[in-house]
């Protein structure tokens, strides 16, 4: 068994993932030592199937929102019970079974080597990718480099990724957005404009077909607009610090 981390924690937010799920956390916990699941008010029985898993494994633990928040709640409030008990950095990562359980260790290795910046997933796409999906990401991925003046995100939606705790707990409780689907493109952005370092690490991710377990709650054209009022507000908080930002940049490059 993996001995447990003290500093790094994997974090799980979960809603409705369907029986994927299992298969999920098993192979992170194969992966890491903790793991934690914040349990998104699911209302399709897996809080169960994890509450069971968790008492036979004492590197998981399952914490249950009564209600859905959305995922960056979800996250938020498992980086105050992590924060509570001393950890340093965490790693988000999906409940869907898309997100590649084997790149934890190289993740947290990178994180642990560079404590100061967040360790950003690229995805790799295989043939399971939606067209569509792959193609809509370059959009946010643009905005994203231009409110940041071209910080170097690699992926601004993928949420495979390691985040240093306490700056990404200040910035959640500075402001009330990141709380939805939003939050991974978002998290990046204000993080990048308070000057945490990017590292850019490729990882594969794979897409299930609806016959082998897949569930997305991903709405096209609910989450569009959400995205594109989220890229909105980003911009003219772009303004707003482009002198900090063009400041920023001219220093790095004396």
């Amino acid at each position: 068994m993996k001995q447990p981390s003290s500093t790094h924690l994997l974090l799980i937010p979960s809603y409705n993932p369907g029986p994927k799920v299992y298969a999920t956390v098993v192979a992170a916990r194969q992966h890491w030592n903790p793991v934690w699941v914040i349990v998104d008010g699911s209302t399709d029985g897996t809080a169960i199937g994890l509450q069971e898993l968790a008492r036979r494994d004492g590197g998981l633990r399952i914490l249950i929102l009564s209600h859905n928040r959305g995922k960056g709640e979800a996250i938020r409030y498992g980086l105050e019970q992590a924060q509570g008990q001393g950890y340093t950095h965490v790693l988000t990562m999906d409940s869907d079974g898309q997100h590649p359980a084997g790149e934890v260790p190289a993740f947290m290795q990178a994180s642990a080597n560079n404590p100061d910046a967040m360790i950003l997933g690229v995805p790799v796409f295989d043939a399971s990718a939606p067209a569509l999906r792959v193609k809509g990401r370059k959009i946010s991925n643009w905005w994203a480099n231009l409110e940041t003046l071209g910080g170097g995100i690699g992926d601004s939606l993928f949420g495979f990724r390691v985040y240093p705790l306490a700056p990404l707990q200040r910035l959640m409780h500075k402001q009330r957005w990141m709380r939805r689907f939003d939050f991974d493109p978002e998290a990046a952005v204000r993080m990048s404009w308070m000057g945490i370092r990017i590292i850019n690490l490729p990882a594969p991710v794979r897409y299930f077909e609806t016959s082998d377990g897949g569930i997305s709650h991903f709405h096209y054209l609910r989450d569009n607009i959400l995205l594109t009022w989220m890229h909105t507000r980003l911009f003219f908080g772009f303004i707003i610090r482009l002198p900090i930002l063009l400041a920023r940049r001219i220093q790095h490059q004396r």
